[in-house]
Parts: structure tokens; sequence; C-alpha cells
């Protein structure tokens, strides 16, 4: 009896945390997007950006291969003090997206674009103001089940 008993809790134990989704492999293509669409556009509105404009609106999976995909976002504004450098601004963004959601900061050569890295929502930012006075803020995806 004793070794039924063992036999159903060894079956329990390892059936039942595969059945039960125990090992979620985390957010779709979609649902990633959808998260880097809202951390970019809070980030603008953190960074009281002005005439914000929707440069790539994503909603779309770019194939990676393996029936995975990817997605990305876009956006670009105008900083109220047009004399601020593009080192400044994406400073200035880099501070703001604090307040919206957790990044590491996964490239950062100076005077140039700052990339940023999400672990736990698959998704990468990039800060690329271009010049005085402009915001410019991309991203994407990690490659992820289609959705």
């Amino acid at each position: 009896m004793t070794r039924f008993v063992w036999r159903g809790i060894l079956v329990c134990v390892v059936v039942v945390p595969a059945v039960s989704g125990c090992g979620d492999s985390g957010p779709t293509a979609a649902e990633a997007g959808e998260t880097l669409r809202t951390h970019i556009t809070e980030l603008m509105k953190q960074s009281h950006a002005l005439n914000v404009r929707i440069t790539d609106p994503g909603g779309r999976d770019l194939p990676c291969g393996e029936g995975k995909a990817k997605r990305t976002f876009a956006a670009v504004g105008e900083d109220p003090a047009e004399e601020r450098g593009p080192d400044s601004l994406n400073n200035l963004l880099l501070g703001a997206l604090s307040g919206v959601a957790s990044y590491r900061i996964s490239e950062d050569r100076g005077n140039a674009p700052i990339r940023l890295a999400s672990d736990e929502y698959k998704t990468m930012i990039i800060l690329e103001s271009p010049g005085n006075g402009n915001y410019e803020v991309r991203g994407e995806t990690e490659c992820l089940p289609n959705s």
C-alpha cells in the first residue's frame, strides 16, 4: 500500500508542475510589444516632451525564426528647452525612465545612444536624441513566442 502512495506522490510532483504552467516561458511578442509601447509612451509623458509623434507604431510580429517574433515601437518629441544637447536629453530620459520601469544600462559609450534592457519585460529601449531639443526613443522586444 505505501508503495502506491509514494508512486502517487511522485506522479503529482512530476506531472502537476508541468500541467499547471509553472514552467511559464514569459510573455508573447504581442504582450511584450504592448509593454514596450506603454513604457515609451509613459517615458515621453514623464519627460514632459512636447509635440510627441509615434514614428513606429509597432503592432506587428517581425519573424525571428523558430516560431518566434519581435515587436518594435518608437516615438519622437521636443524638449521645452531647445538648447539642451543630445547627451543631456538622453540623460534626462534615463532619469525619467526610472519612474516608469526598471531597466539596466546595457551600453552607454557617451555621446551616443544609450541602450537599456529589461530582463523582466523582455524589452530593450534605445535613447537616441539626435539634436538640440529633440527626443528620440525607440525599442524592441526580444525574440519571443508568436502571439
